[in-house]
């Protein structure tokens, strides 16, 4: 009902511009939007109906449908509705106008879709490259269906290098990675330094993009891809696990049995747990609080031993089937998880006390990487940095899924918008999934994991799934196809819009802070092949392409 009166609103607002809608199932929702009024309609619905963006999507339908496809997606999460915005757009001449100046969190998205299915984003307010690397050839995208899953351009040109934009009148540029001793996977920010203080910078990332969507809609099956997508993140596996089986039972009207989705929740939320110790532990080591750091990884442990006893491994899970679970939580599993459950809520009671009276913490991060209310409505922020900015978003609650819906807790929320808030949020909601998973352990009841599927899943079918991660909400987009495989699946990860923010984030702020303001996103990145080097004596820079840098390794070991 609550879809149909904002389809209401809508087609009152924009008449035949609205062409056709569909529920696809409870809570989601498709509306197909003329080309020509995609940018209206969407700031219509960003500003005036407070919808908070998720992601846009491009995609290649011409085998299907003759036409590219672009779907712009928002959350109303009062209402519980994930909602997709689509635009068919002709084969000859894929276009469509850019939203990004009116919803500026999704200029990455239509930058990623330039790039990589050739749609073209027009008027878009920075149009430059984000996936693709510099040397990669014009008018080659390879998530477009005529480009094969290993096919290399011969044209490909790996010494060209990325051009960063000018700095400031004023600044000194200080490279900020891709290789940094604080953090664990590469990231390269260019910053803009007046002084000590951080007047702007530029982000290049993508540098090894690892192409888990083309391979899924060219080699592997709908219950292959579970185990992929638990390889999206070396942290938060079991969400994406989760959000693509759910995004696939979505679109299909396929739903697990009841204790294959309290088996799902628990599994998210002991995740939750290891996650929340291993950045509050990580946060402390930054600041140079090792003691503290230590004592986080020590009672971080045992959640580790019943995960791999669940499971068979301690992080990467193997849960979800379509349909269902793989793993069962027996008897003796869950008194032996009760009973770590009980410690560790004790001795993070300590923890949590010995950080709030710390007072080096709050000093360093007090006042630190300011993201207030507007910028997280702005850029699409989430998770632990929307709720210490005072937003009051979680999927678990606003777009209940798996037994999130049968179980109680408090969304922790902050006011100030710094790191510290962050810290808190992050400290505070150990204690919410010990008290989920107690309930998931009560409340679970004996019955299948698995609900059989005897039929091949229609084609041409949407599924949109949200999964509250500890970072914020993963969200996965899935078109059903042939052959056993999805046509198109699209995974946004909570970083990706996060890492938007930074910049501003920064801004303003002394170079000394960079590491703990970035290190309170949690910023998840993919493994690089490249690298930067200064050379000291002559201020040169060299950027070395995965065929130097192989030479270097030989050549070391040959010595």
């Amino acid at each position: 009902m609550k879809a149909r009166e904002k389809e209401r609103t809508l087609r009152e607002r924009f008449g035949a511009a609205i062409r056709r809608t569909d529920v696809t199932s409870p809570g989601r929702w498709c509306l197909y939007v003329a080309p020509e009024a995609i940018r209206e309609v969407c700031r219509f619905v960003f500003r005036e109906m407070d919808a908070r963006y998720v992601i846009s999507v491009g995609m290649d339908d011409r085998p299907y449908s003759g036409r590219f496809l672009v779907s712009h997606n928002f959350a109303f999460d009062r209402d519980g509705i994930l909602a997709a915005f689509l635009a068919e757009l002709p084969p000859d001449r894929p276009e469509i106008p850019s939203i990004a100046g009116e919803v500026p969190a999704a200029g990455w998205a239509e930058r990623e879709f330039r790039d990589l299915v050739g749609i073209e984003p027009k008027g878009h307010p920075y149009p430059k490259r984000l996936v693709l690397p510099d040397g990669w050839p014009d008018g080659v995208h390879p998530l477009r269906k005529d480009h094969a899953w290993n096919e290399v351009p011969e044209d490909w040109d790996d010494e060209v290098t990325f051009r960063f934009d000018d700095p400031p009148e004023g600044c000194t540029v200080v490279p900020f990675g891709p290789f940094h001793p604080t953090l664990d996977e590469p990231a390269h920010f260019r910053l803009y330094v007046e002084g000590e203080t951080v007047r702007g910078c530029e982000y290049r990332g993508f540098m090894v993009h690892r192409g888990i969507e083309k391979l899924a809609e060219s080699v592997m099956s709908y219950n292959d891809i579970p185990m992929l997508a638990e390889r999206i993140c070396g942290i938060c596996g079991c969400v994406h696990n989760v959000a693509y089986a759910q995004a696939v039972e979505s679109a299909a009207g396929i739903q697990p049995p009841p204790r294959a989705e309290y088996i799902r929740t628990v599994m998210l939320e002991l995740e939750r747990l290891h996650s929340h110790l291993l950045w509050v532990g990580l946060a402390c080591h930054i600041l140079g609080f090792d003691t503290l750091f230590m004592q986080a990884f020590r009672i971080r442990e045992p959640l580790m031993w019943i995960a791999e006893k669940i499971s068979g491994n301690r992080k990467t899970y193997s849960l979800c089937l379509v349909g269902g679970v793989r793993w069962e939580i027996t008897p003796p599993l869950a008194a032996e998880l009760r009973g770590i459950l009980d410690r560790l809520e004790k001795e993070w009671n300590e923890v949590a006390q010995a950080v709030g009276r710390d007072r080096n913490i709050q000093r360093r991060t007090r006042g630190v990487g300011m993201a207030d209310a507007r910028l997280v409505k702005e850029l699409g922020l989430l998770g632990p940095v929307a709720r210490a900015a005072g937003v009051d978003i979680d999927c678990r609650r606003d777009h209940p899924y798996a037994a999130y819906d049968r179980v109680e807790f408090d969304v922790v929320v902050e006011l100030d918008g710094d790191v510290w808030s962050r810290v808190l949020v992050r400290v505070r909601e150990v204690f919410e999934s010990i008290r989920i998973i107690r309930q998931c352990l009560e409340k679970m009841e004996p019955g299948p994991i698995q609900t059989p599927i005897d039929e091949e899943l229609l084609p041409g079918r949407i599924g949109l799934s949200s999964v509250e991660a500890p970072r914020g909400e993963s969200h996965h987009f899935v078109v059903t196809g042939e052959n056993n495989r999805p046509r198109r699946w699209r995974v946004r990860a909570p970083t990706y819009q996060n890492l938007q923010g930074v910049p501003a984030m920064i801004r303003d702020q002394t170079l000394a802070d960079m590491t703990i303001a970035l290190g309170s996103i949690d910023p998840c990145f993919s493994c690089t092949d490249r690298l930067e080097t200064v050379d000291l004596r002559t201020g040169l820079v060299k950027v070395w392409s995965q065929a130097e840098l192989e030479q270097l390794v030989r050549a070391r070991k040959s010595h």
